[in-house]
């Protein structure tokens, strides 16, 4: 068989590891009979049930197992959900990554922070520029988003072209940069483009997302009638855009900005030495800096808009902050929308805002990155992919974006619903899934990765629900009780109020021994299991309730 030949029918496989059916954890493996390269490598957020973890990052056995192939990262834009878990993910694959550049800046602070700058390969790649990795040539197509240098690629595959759109939204007016390469999406629908995994994050939505300069007319009048106010604007850290407009109109005002919160102190620094951002000589202030100003001439530009408990804003409302107090000649404005699942603890930094007298705005203060349906209708018609693949969303999402690759033509055997960990196989110009592979979640919590399992985590929901009753006895080498059975209990009942029921919890425990003592049963590991067991059955005829039990036998040598 010929070179071109083999090229031909080289088969790729497409493998989402993360990002569907879920906001966040987006990452998605392109592989060739010779190679693969990772697209993104984003965290996700920890669900309420998943207690003490900090955050969630993807299984990557499939990668490890065939880490010989794996050629890079080739990162979309500079967003946690898409580059969050990097710093995890490169201990275990340790493969050049590709970015443009505010996006390889923010990585490179997060390498910075794990100690692998000096460990790992990093190509910063400008628009229109193509990279080739194994049997791929990927190319870095410009988009808008709601954090500058965010692309689209165009993915050239033996099988043909295969277009992901990234996270985007048509914006003809960004604030930084130019609009999106719509030109360059018609070109490659010219030459035909194979698939297109396109952003379903707003496919439910009508119409088109707005403009981010709208956001601006917002902001203008906010910092109008707040002439005599201090004006504090939460946001997201990473946009960058929201950050320039509000630095924009503090000049406009007269005001001095400080900038609070470690992710976007980050950000912002990295952006201003990359010169993503244009910042007025001497605006910027350090927040030990704001006593020395009238509150009426400052802005703080703060992290906390999705109500995270330990952020800036938080400590603010709730009054742990060491260097700003709220008061009554406050506006703090909610420039962002509560993420899905943030909504009860935004609402109550929100109530806490109010009862400290602070004036709250969270009405028209933001507009998405993402496209709604016209925008990603838009795309179809320029790029008129043979197969549609929606990513990036919830199960409603991928299937809202599925109706709209319907309408525009794509056949509904051509538009594929994966799941994370379906093999989507094109070969010979066809795709169909043809396996699974190994795929999921791994929580982070502290210093820990992967340690922290479904049996950790019930058993931390069941001492949250109900606490814990710690039995405690000392046996001699024979099998006597010297000491105990003793009973304490936390987070369970209250003790001086519990006495009675905890001496006949005692009593039910001495019965256990007793029994087991006729019996001949000597092993420890039996006699705690059966005093678990009678103890539980007992709390609960008693209480109603299912603490953890943890009886301790320790042996008298």
């Amino acid at each position: 068989m010929k070179k071109s030949e083999a090229a031909e029918n080289s088969v790729i496989r497409i493998i989402p590891l993360g990002g569907l059916e879920q906001i966040g954890m987006n990452i998605t493996v392109f592989e060739s009979r010779d190679s693969i390269f990772i697209l993104d490598c984003g965290m996700g957020f920890p669900e309420d049930e998943m207690l003490g973890v900090d955050m969630v990052i993807p299984d990557v056995a499939y990668l490890e197992e065939h880490i010989d192939k794996v050629k890079g990262f080739v990162i979309t834009h500079g967003h946690e959900d898409h580059i969050g878990a990097l710093p995890y993910i490169l201990k275990k694959i340790n493969v050049p990554i590709y970015a443009t550049r505010l996006t390889m800046g923010i990585i490179e602070h997060k390498l910075t922070e794990h100690g692998l700058m000096d460990l790992t390969t990093r190509k910063v790649v400008t628009f229109g520029q193509t990279i080739t990795l194994g049997d791929f040539h990927v190319e870095f197509i410009r988009t808008n988003h709601s954090i500058v240098d965010a692309a689209a690629l165009a993915i050239y595959t033996p099988q043909g072209i295969i277009v992901h759109t990234g996270d985007f939204k048509v914006d003809y007016t960004p604030i930084y940069g130019d609009a999106i390469d719509l030109p360059r999406f018609g070109e490659l629908g010219k030459k035909g483009v194979l698939a297109l995994l396109c952003d379903s994050t707003n496919a439910e939505r009508p119409g088109f997302t707005p403009s981010e300069r709208t956001v601006g007319h917002t902001l203008d009048s906010i910092f109008d009638e707040n002439q005599k106010r201090r004006i504090i604007v939460a946001t997201f850290a990473s946009n960058v855009d929201r950050v320039q407009q509000i630095i924009n109109f503090a000049d406009k005002y007269g005001r001095k900005v400080a900038i609070e919160g470690r992710s976007m102190v980050n950000i912002i620094e990295t952006a201003i030495a990359l010169e993503r951002i244009s910042v007025p000589e001497n605006i910027l202030i350090k927040t030990e800096e704001l006593k020395s100003y009238p509150d009426e001439k400052t802005v703080i530009i703060t992290t906390g808009s999705q109500g995270e408990r330990l952020a800036a804003l938080s400590r603010m409302a709730n009054g742990t902050h060491k260097k700003v107090v709220i008061g009554p000649m406050d506006t703090v404005v909610f420039s962002s929308h509560p993420i899905p699942g943030n909504e009860k603890p935004v609402t109550k930094i929100i109530n806490e805002l109010f009862l400290k007298g602070a004036d709250v705005v969270f009405q028209d203060t933001h507009v998405s990155g993402h496209a709604c349906q016209e925008e990603i209708k838009l795309i179809y018609s320029l790029t008129q992919p043979k197969y549609a693949i929606p990513v990036h969303g919830e199960y409603k999402h991928l299937m809202a974006q599925a109706k709209i690759a319907a309408e525009m033509g794509v056949p509904k055997e051509n538009v594929f619903l994966l799941h994370t960990g379906d093999v989507l196989t094109l070969e010979h110009g066809e795709a169909q899934v043809s396996e699974q592979v190994q795929s999921g979640a791994v929580l982070v919590d502290g210093l820990g990765v992967g340690d922290v399992g479904n049996i950790v985590l019930k058993d931390r929901q069941k001492l949250g629900e109900s606490g814990i009753v710690i039995v405690t006895l000392v046996m001699d080498a024979l099998g006597n009780v010297v000491s105990g059975p003793e009973i304490t209990t936390r987070g369970f009942v209250y003790v001086k109020e519990a006495e009675d029921m905890l001496e006949d919890a005692r009593i039910v425990t001495e019965e256990v021994i007793l029994r087991c003592d006729e019996k001949g049963i000597g092993d420890y590991a039996k006699i705690r299991s059966l005093i678990r067991d009678d103890l539980s059955e007992f709390i609960w005829r008693k209480m109603k309730r299912s603490p953890m039990i943890l009886p301790i036998i320790m042996e008298m040598e």
